[in-house]
């Protein structure tokens, strides 16, 4: 028989993902944390009064950091305290974490400070105490976590890198020299940062600040959607993991919000927190930046989404312009052309001639005008017959005339060619006199003659540069012929369209007189009942 049951059996009655003695872990970490301890230790000893007080009191901190550390690994690498599941193992990583994340923070933020204060010999100590800081953070996922990195299988997004090539991305980046041409050129932004954590929210808030960013910082994530739909921000960061409304949950509440789902938003997180940071993306995160805070990456990351930020305001304001500017063409065309020819052309790019019958045409034109214009300056004709223009203009929508073009100081308009009427002649007279009443009201008090016909016209649109809709045939010819023939102050018409407004006005005959191109024709001169 087999002996090797047994054998094979005792070693999965090992703790997964612990496969050393907690004694040997406890050592392993405690080492790197009282190089940490012991180098800024030197380092307060040494700036005494020399360096200002803020640069101390990061270097406190620093110290304070790696005293938490060595108190949570007394607390919690116990073999009556070590967690046994994963939740649990990856909960006391994060916590764990945090500390060293705010140690490697302060440090860079010191090592920058180091040269501007005269103290460059800071730098090497500096130095040393973040490579301890990086080394305890390797220790923690080789003791702590083991497998149990290796095991999970996040949902992954299509096309999105994968976390192991963040992590040699950020390897590389780190052995980059960060100099000037990387971080010291202004940038323009103004940013929201929401992180439960008080040291953290203080590193991000100088690193951005440094940056040359206007940073608005809060500890919790309702906080956070409460000032951003008050106010207005370039760029949202937020935290993963937080008390209460955390940041995925925000995120989410963001992206269905039509007002917020624009802005971009970058998740704040640990490397560990891989599933939840892929979830955050599949709702709209931009990117996410993991803790502690690359210098180099933290400038790339926020600079590549206020960038998309800034393109996609660029997009909306140019599709907002060409929308301006399509309403405004619109608008002119339908000045120049009668709504349903101008609905016709931009469908089809051309429209139809067609011919009309009983179609209302009348012709009004300023007594005296050519005259006046010769004994008067430019400056104050102009505005005089402007005035009346938009005084027949008002008229004639009133009536339902459509205007069709002024000629000189002759104005033309129709009725009929959209929608029949069932007496134009009646509608054009109407206006004739209400263009004649508001033409004596304004200066210089002028008078005008108005002509009326009703036939049958030719319509349609001629030009390509420049559209003119008119209207053609023997009714448009007799308009204007009885428009010549009309006294100052009053509307002729031809005996035939006399006959459509019978028992609606008072009409003087004025026998038969000889009309251009037409001979003698019988006509009436018409006022209103």
């Amino acid at each position: 028989m087999s002996q090797t049951g047994p054998e094979k059996s005792a070693p999965t009655k090992k703790r997964r993902g612990r496969k050393r003695p907690l004694a040997k872990i406890r050592h392993d970490l405690r080492t790197p944390i009282n190089h940490i301890i012991g180098f800024s230790e030197m380092l307060l000893e040494e700036a005494g009064d020399q360096l200002p007080a803020a640069f101390v009191q990061d270097l406190q901190k620093i110290r304070a950091g790696g005293a938490k550390l060595l108190e949570l690994i007394n607390q919690h690498l116990t073999d009556e305290k070590f967690p046994s599941t994963k939740p649990d193992r990856h909960q006391l990583c994060h916590e764990l974490r945090t500390p060293v994340n705010h140690i490697i923070g302060y440090t860079e933020l010191l090592s920058e400070q180091c040269p501007e204060l005269g103290q460059p010999h800071f730098q090497a100590d500096l130095e040393k105490i973040k490579v301890a800081a990086r080394t305890w953070l390797t220790l923690i996922e080789e003791h702590l976590m083991g497998e149990a990195l290796r095991e999970r299988e996040p949902i992954r997004k299509p096309n999105y890198p994968e976390t192991s090539l963040f992590r040699r991305m950020d390897k590389e980046l780190r052995q980059q020299p960060s100099g000037p041409s990387l971080l010291s050129i202004p940038q323009r932004g103004r940013l929201l940062l929401a992180d439960d954590d008080a040291p953290n929210r203080d590193l991000l808030c100088r690193r951005l600040q440094k940056l040359g960013y206007e940073v608005v910082a809060v500890q919790n994530g309702s906080d956070a959607l409460k000032l951003v739909r008050k106010e207005s921000f370039d760029l949202v960061l937020l935290d993963l993991l937080m008390p209460g409304l955390d940041g995925r949950e925000v995120l989410a509440k963001m992206k269905a919000d039509p007002n917020l789902k624009d802005v971009p938003v970058i998740m704040i997180s640990a490397l560990d927190q891989v599933e939840g940071i892929v979830r955050c993306i599949e709702l709209g995160a931009e990117d996410y930046i993991a803790k502690p805070f690359n210098p180099v990456f933290l400038r790339a990351r926020v600079g590549a989404g206020l960038e998309k930020k800034r393109l996609r305001d660029r997009e909306v304001s140019y599709l907002r312009q060409i929308q301006e500017e399509k309403q405004r063409s619109e608008r002119l065309l339908h000045i120049i052309l009668p709504k349903d020819v101008a609905d016709e052309l931009k469908t089809t790019d051309s429209v139809k001639p067609r011919r009309f019958d009983n179609i209302g045409v009348l012709f009004c034109d300023i007594v005296g005008f050519t005259a006046y214009c010769d004994q008067h300056p430019p400056e104050e004709v102009l505005p005089q017959l402007q005035a009346v223009v938009e005084a027949f203009e008002e008229l004639t929508a009133r009536h339902g005339l459509e205007k069709i073009k002024t000629i000189g100081d002759s104005f033309m308009g129709t009725i009929g060619l959209g929608a029949p009427v069932p007496n134009p002649a009646l509608n054009c007279v109407r206006c004739g006199m209400a263009m004649i009443k508001a033409a004596r009201g304004l200066p210089p008090y002028w008078e005008v003659r108005v002509g009326v016909h009703v036939g049958p016209v030719i319509a349609g649109v001629v030009g390509r540069r420049k559209y003119q809709y008119d209207v053609w045939g023997d009714t448009v010819n007799l308009a204007a012929r009885m428009e010549a023939a009309a006294e100052p102050g009053s509307i002729c018409v031809t005996a035939s369209t006399w006959k459509l407004l019978q028992g609606h006005c008072q009409g003087l005959l004025l026998g038969r007189l000889e009309i251009k191109g037409k001979g003698e024709l019988e006509l009436v001169r018409v006022g209103a009942t």
